[in-house]
């Protein structure tokens, strides 16, 4: 839930057109995980509500995420404000990212009806979740480059070549320099 807002405060300070666009998409996207885990907490009779001192820490992290675009935004830079917003966007995602994979850990080992809720919660999201760590890394990057005078690749390869796993996130990067000589 907490990704939402930083999706909502990260999409205050978009400069670049088509990263507003994939911003605009992941927030849509991300409305819908929520729905998707609200179902998984009620399936394993869990209250999404319920504060717990995970969640406090966990909300203490969204916040920060949120107050730092805030900040940048006060700046006056707009370039910088959008740098900022993504470095947000990647840890925001990472931390998304690993939580799928406990999830689908958990669905591993899990049996019954509660294996099958994990199982499809993680296969709704799981994809969208890889591109949406890759594309952001790849956001960030050519932003932190342009913002240093070099030549930039935007929109970046990772988003050209729609990219969902680590190795073809890893092929586009290396591939970024090839795109620059043409």
């Amino acid at each position: 839930m907490g990704g939402v807002q930083v999706y909502h405060a990260a999409l205050n300070c978009v400069v670049n057109e088509d990263l507003n666009k994939e911003w605009g998409r992941y927030l849509e996207q991300n409305n819908r995980h929520v729905e998707v885990l609200r179902g998984l907490c009620e399936t394993f009779g869990l209250d999404p509500e319920e504060e717990t001192p995970g969640r406090q820490v966990v909300r203490r992290l969204e916040k920060s995420l949120v107050k730092a675009i805030e900040t940048s935004m006060e700046s006056g830079e707009p370039q910088a404000a959008e740098i900022v917003a993504c470095e947000r966007m990647v840890l925001a995602e990472t931390k998304d990212h690993l939580n799928l994979e406990h999830l689908a850990q958990c669905a591993e080992k899990a049996k019954g009806e509660k294996a099958r809720a994990l199982k499809e919660a993680c296969e709704e999201i799981e994809e969208q979740e890889d591109e949406r760590l890759y594309h952001s890394k790849g956001w960030c990057r050519e932003l932190w480059i342009a913002s240093l005078g070099m030549q930039a690749v935007a929109p970046p390869p990772e988003e050209e070549k729609d990219v969902k796993t680590a190795i073809v996130a890893a092929r586009a990067q290396k591939a970024r320099a090839a795109t620059l000589k043409k």
